[in-house]
């Protein structure tokens, strides 16, 4: 969920906003005369984001990523247990 906040405010609460954005997994959008300016973002979500960017602008990983989505379309997956025989033997 994102909330807003004008950069004043945001400004005066800056060292409680941290911990109550990690702890309530947030982003808040912090505005200046009305328009968001700046996100601020618990860590975690930030680095997840830059992953999900590098992978999604990678080609050689989109396109093995969109031929497993048409494997599991198409039910050609096969079940954990049934991979640790594989595996096994």
């Amino acid at each position: 969920m994102e909330r807003t906040m004008n950069i004043s405010e945001a400004r005066n609460k800056l060292t409680s906003l941290s911990s109550d954005l990690v702890r309530d997994r947030e982003t808040l959008a912090i505005t200046k005369r009305g328009k968001p300016v700046l996100a601020l973002m618990p860590w975690e979500l930030y680095e997840s984001l830059l992953e999900t960017m590098e992978v999604m602008s990678d080609p050689e990983q989109m396109a093995s990523f969109r031929a497993g989505v048409k494997s599991m379309e198409e039910g050609k997956t096969k079940g954990l247990e049934q991979v640790k025989a594989e595996l096994e033997s």
